[in-house]
């Protein structure tokens, strides 16, 4: 339901959070209090953050699916010369360059004489269905990061470790990421675990 490119953002991004929150609510939380306390406040975090993602890209995806069926009956119902233009402005800028008048006229006339689709549901089952592994991912994502404040009982010990198990499946995940894109590994890699590394390096600053 989610093409690789969005599961490995996804992770990324709750594992972003992970790092962000963790740190802050560890300056909050203070040294008296408990490890338990930051590593509720991360899961709660990204269970929260989580649905909220999830929701929005059910309404992001439903958003853009009216549009491009808009899209589809403008061009059937609007006189040529005016459906040519819309369809050329909907184009990516690239694609717009290269593409004639005639080859922009013969692909409008193809969708006028497509029939008209009763089918106009915005939203389906597969949506939610991806909505949900999203949500799930995000949360996911937080547990491994979590796990130094299940056993070891000194925050910030807790703490330097989480933050290293953050930037090591950064790195990777950037890895796979930029396998994915088609490129060398290592830049992708390294860009994901400096994003980290400078976000635990704010932490520490902040007192976190």
């Amino acid at each position: 339901m989610l093409d690789p490119i969005d599961r490995l953002s996804e992770v990324i991004f709750g594992l972003l959070m992970a790092l962000s929150f963790t740190g802050t609510m560890s300056v909050a939380v203070g040294e008296g209090d408990k490890v338990g306390t930051v590593l509720w406040a991360a899961l709660g975090c990204n269970l929260a953050w989580g649905i909220v993602d999830g929701v929005m890209f059910a309404l992001t995806t439903a958003v853009e699916r009216a549009k491009r069926l808009n899209f589809i009956e403008d061009i059937r119902i609007l006189p040529s010369a005016e459906a040519r233009l819309i369809f050329l402005a909907e184009m990516p800028e690239d694609i717009r360059l290269a593409t004639s008048e005639a080859d922009a006229e013969n692909v409008v006339t193809r969708i006028k004489s497509l029939p008209a689709s009763d089918h106009r549901r915005i939203m389906g089952i597969r949506d939610v269905g991806a909505a949900v592994s999203i949500c799930l991912l995000v949360i996911a994502s937080t547990l491994p990061p979590s796990m130094p404040f299940l056993f070891v009982d000194d925050l910030p010990t807790a703490m330097r470790v989480s933050n290293v198990v953050s930037v090591a499946m950064l790195f990777l995940i950037g890895a796979r990421l930029g396998n994915y894109m088609g490129r060398s590994p290592w830049p992708m890699a390294l860009a994901m675990s400096a994003i980290g590394s400078f976000l635990v390096v704010i932490t520490i600053a902040l007192g976190g």
